[in-house]
């Protein structure tokens, strides 16, 4: 239930004069409820009388920060309480687009970025109160606001250190020749990290083949009742994740930690088959614990096993006969993401149907209705075990990134399948399993 105005008025009145009398019982019933609420707190021996709590000072300076003054409550009643910034919020927002609009880019940044947090906190502080609906809707307003505000200016800031970059005036690696130290045009002067400005460059890039996105994908938000934040913004303009043509053959090497994890839970044949090996991440694992490998991959990267034994450059899904007959083998591989993904799995299940696949992949893989491969991979023939990792595993970055390495916002889990003595994988769902990796570091990795 949210507060009304009446509730509104009585707060902002027991938090001016430190007490409030009810002597109606029709003020003594709201009274109650903010009792309940843990917004007042009851005199013990004289019944109607109320004393604001912490929790009501902090939501009646939240109603002051929004600038929403209840509209019964006379002027002479309503408390001022400092709030974290005397100018309110509104003011600090419209002071930054000022900031912004006259040039003056860095501190638009610097202002529209505190305004982000201040609103974002109060609109959570709004929610949990159960305050009304529009201090809610103020307090996201003003949020995507400042975002927009604070996205426009790191662009403009990203795209002058790009600038000068290219004019030798900005510090890259190295020192730019022919520039004196104090001409020099620092990362650390633009106020944004490495990260900042590459993911600034990013949402120029949207901005310029679709202008006004980042606007239209921060009201889409207000809109539904959602908050406007910056991870959603990236994914909803698309800078979240690498395009297909920044994909290229979705190369994503697998970090050693889900090998240690995986090869402390199951055991594979004595040869493995590894049909996308990539640049043999997996495949060093598996030979570090004794097993052999069966390598292909479908662009040649020249791996090779510790015998010399060249990779098969071989598109899987149009594999029949495996190469060197590694329908005998377990399969253990981290397949390409992104359309291909249903019909990869699907295919080693229907065509090569090994005895044990173990597959790295997203978890969201164990969702979905609509499409046939995914159903006959998870429903037909399900997974004898999925191990969820409840920690994530450091991020995999695709093959030739050189951005700034972030950690991984994916939940993933080791989807193992099974194939019973009948040669059918089985329909009767799978064994979730939780499982976190550090809990399998080798020593000597745990002590680092």
């Amino acid at each position: 239930m949210k507060l009304s105005d009446k509730s509104n008025e009585m707060l902002r009145r027991a938090v001016a004069e430190g007490v409030i009398e009810c002597p109606e019982q029709r003020d003594v019933m709201s009274a109650n409820r903010l009792n309940g609420r843990q917004l007042l707190s009851r005199d013990p021996k004289i019944g109607t009388r109320y004393y604001p709590t912490e929790k009501a000072r902090e939501y009646v300076a939240l109603l002051d920060e929004l600038g929403d003054p209840s509209e019964e409550s006379p002027a002479t009643e309503l408390v001022v309480v400092e709030s974290r910034d005397a100018s309110g919020l509104a003011q600090v927002v419209e002071r930054a687009r000022a900031l912004l609009d006259d040039g003056d880019v860095i501190r638009a940044r610097m202002l529209a970025a505190g305004a982000y947090e201040q609103a974002k906190l109060a609109g959570r502080l709004a929610e949990r109160f159960g305050a009304a609906d529009r201090l809610i809707t103020k307090a996201r307003q003003l949020q995507g606001d400042a975002l927009l505000i604070e996205t426009r200016a790191k662009i403009l800031i990203a795209n002058e250190y790009d600038v000068a970059q290219e004019e030798g005036r900005a510090a890259g690696k190295g020192r730019p020749k022919n520039v004196s130290d104090e001409n020099i045009f620092k990362q650390s002067e633009t106020g944004l990290t490495r990260k900042e400005i590459h993911e600034a460059r990013k949402l120029a890039d949207a901005e310029r083949k679709a202008p006004g996105l980042v606007e239209r994908a921060i009201q889409a938000r207000i809109i539904a009742g959602l908050e406007p934040s910056r991870a959603n913004l990236r994914v909803a303009v698309g800078t979240s994740t690498a395009t297909k043509e920044e994909r290229g053959n979705n190369l994503y090497e697998t970090p050693p930690e889900a090998m240690h994890t995986l090869l402390a839970l199951e055991t594979f044949t004595a040869t493995v088959w590894e049909p996308s090996c990539g640049k043999g991440a997996i495949a060093r694992m598996l030979e570090a614990a004794s097993y052999g490998v069966v390598l292909s991959d479908l662009v040649d990267y020249g791996t090779a096993d510790s015998f010399g034994e060249v990779q098969r450059e071989v598109d899987f899904l149009t594999t029949e006969g495996d190469p060197e007959g590694a329908s005998s083998f377990d399969i253990v591989t981290n397949p390409p993401y992104g359309p291909v993904l249903n019909s990869y799995v699907a295919h080693a299940l229907r065509v090569h149907k090994p005895r044990k696949m173990a597959l790295l992949l997203n978890l969201n893989f164990v969702c979905g209705f609509d499409d046939e491969k995914r159903n006959f991979a998870m429903d037909e023939n399900s997974p004898a075990r999925i191990y969820v990792f409840t920690r994530r595993l450091p991020m995999m970055h695709r093959d030739g990134w050189d951005g700034p390495e972030s950690s991984s916002r994916m939940n993933t889990a080791w989807f193992v399948w099974e194939r019973q003595e009948d040669g059918t994988y089985g329909s009767s769902g799978s064994k979730l399993i939780r499982v976190d990796w550090k809990g399998y570091l080798p020593a000597e990795s745990e002590a680092t």
